[in-house]
């Protein structure tokens, strides 16, 4: 087992998602098979989900587990069925032991330190809580759940690896229950607009480290420090991607069966840009831009069925159906894309100002931008916090 830890911390460092050694020591005191059902769903980093069994093929199931790469899911549909034993793909994961390359590197990014008294909002199947423990001690780790079910296997998992942080069920946008304040706040679901609450629960000095999900983006690893002041500011540190905070589920809710098709009322127009430079720039600058600029919108680029190098991008209000919506047709050799917009808002409009004034920036990388978050609200911003990225 200890090979099998080392092996694990050895690919984590290769891939540059461990980099401080004191953590190897922590994930070999914390053995994530521990915590990890005997029937699950492997989703690796760069293929298709599937089902795991630890007594029908043991090797693929360890395989898995200790996988860098690989998240194991633990619940559907918010435990509407017992996916465990079925033998179908389920189709929306609820609950998870979340990938290893995921959740060092924010654990590293939030540096916990012996004796700092943790909050870690979304228990799962209990890992991270277990590390966190295994870091400050047990007795200065509080973990919450929303999901009773989950919560309660959480416990049993923790209590088999010997640790006894406190556990709670609730909903940590709204209740944080009473415990003191807290040093850290260790967040394990995406979250799209950050709760004021948790600023107010935190010493000044405390940091704050969670998945920023906006509408726009895949995703973000951000540490928050929190000022004496009562705000909260830090830089984006990474692109990461967790199950959504349920509250918030409405901003990344919008299946693509319901992308609008073809609809009678909409505005007709041509543009001269690539519609798919919106899709294919790398870096995670131009999606941190635009999750400014265009905000409270989704993407998605639709390929033709036939490969002729056809494709549709789509934009949508985050609200879903009924919203304002646009689409841009790419087609190759063609001088001009044909749009189609409709709704309050001209979507294409907004998108194309934003990429041209991504490019007047001078494309930022990723770490320019940041996020401030003040009892009026949170705002992204360029390089200094007092440069808003405004629409």
């Amino acid at each position: 087992m200890a090979a099998r830890i080392a092996a694990m911390a050895d690919q984590l460092a290769a891939r540059g998602a461990l980099t401080d050694p004191s953590w190897r020591g922590v994930l070999g005191e914390v053995p994530r098979h521990l915590f990890a059902p005997p029937v699950a769903w492997a989703a690796p980093e760069d293929g298709p989900r599937y089902r795991i069994d630890a007594r029908k093929d043991p090797v693929a199931w360890w395989e898995a587990v200790y996988e860098p790469g690989t998240a194991v899911l633990t619940q559907f549909d918010d435990g509407a069925a017992s996916e465990g034993a079925a033998s179908r793909d389920p189709r929306v994961p609820t609950s998870s032991l979340s990938a290893p390359e995921i959740v060092v590197p924010f654990l590293e990014l939030l540096h916990p330190f012996g004796g700092q008294r943790v909050l870690d909002v979304g228990t799962g199947t209990g890992w991270t809580a277990g590390l966190l423990c295994e870091r400050v001690g047990d007795a200065h780790v509080v973990s919450i759940d929303i999901d009773e079910g989950v919560a309660a296997q959480a416990a049993a998992n923790l209590h088999e690896a010997g640790f006894r942080p406190q556990l709670r069920t609730g909903d940590a946008a709204v209740d944080l229950g009473e415990e003191q304040d807290f040093d850290l706040i260790h967040v394990t679901c995406g979250v799209t607009a950050v709760p004021y609450g948790w600023v107010e629960r935190m010493r000044p000095g405390g940091a704050i480290a969670f998945p920023w999900m906006p509408d726009f983006s895949y995703g973000y690893r951000v540490r928050l420090d929190v000022l004496p002041d009562g705000t909260a500011t830090g830089r984006l540190a990474g692109s990461a991607g967790y199950m959504m905070l349920r509250s918030q589920r409405r901003h990344r809710a919008t299946p693509a069966k319901e992308w609008p098709a073809a609809v009678p009322e909409f505005a007709a127009s041509t543009t001269r840009m690539d519609p798919r430079l919106l899709w294919h720039t790398p870096g995670g600058g131009l999606e941190a831009a635009m999750s400014g600029l265009v905000p409270g919108v989704r993407a998605a680029l639709f390929h033709d069925s036939e490969p002729t190098g056809e494709a549709t991008l789509w934009l949508l209000e985050a609200c879903g159906p009924g919203g304002s919506w646009a689409s841009v047709d790419y087609a190759p050799g063609s001088k001009e894309f044909a749009v189609e917009q409709a709704g309050e808002r001209r979507l294409w409009e907004e998108a194309e100002v934003a990429y041209v004034q991504w490019l007047r920036w001078g494309r930022p990388a990723l770490h320019r931008f940041g996020l401030t978050l003040t009892p009026q609200g949170q705002h992204l911003w360029l390089d200094d916090p007092a440069t808003t990225v405004n629409p």
